[in-house]
């Protein structure tokens, strides 16, 4: 399954958004520096999803604010 994430990196709030069955908006605190808005990212979205972040991968835009992730 895919779905499509928008990151707001570096926000004062951590929240998440479903915005319908496959997008979502995601908010962390972590700057996009050296993947870690990136691991935040998947970390969140294992805890809202209640699966392993070892079954998440991005797939598209890991350098991006819009990415494609995959969920195994």
């Amino acid at each position: 399954m895919l779905i499509k994430v928008k990151v707001f990196a570096g926000s004062k709030k951590e929240g998440i958004l479903q915005k319908s069955e496959n997008s979502f908006e995601i908010h962390v605190k972590e700057k996009a520096e050296r993947g870690e808005a990136n691991r935040a990212v998947t970390q969140t979205l294992a805890e809202y999803l209640k699966i392993s972040p070892s079954k998440i991968r991005i797939v598209k835009g890991a350098r991006k604010p819009n990415k494609i992730f995959e969920i195994r």
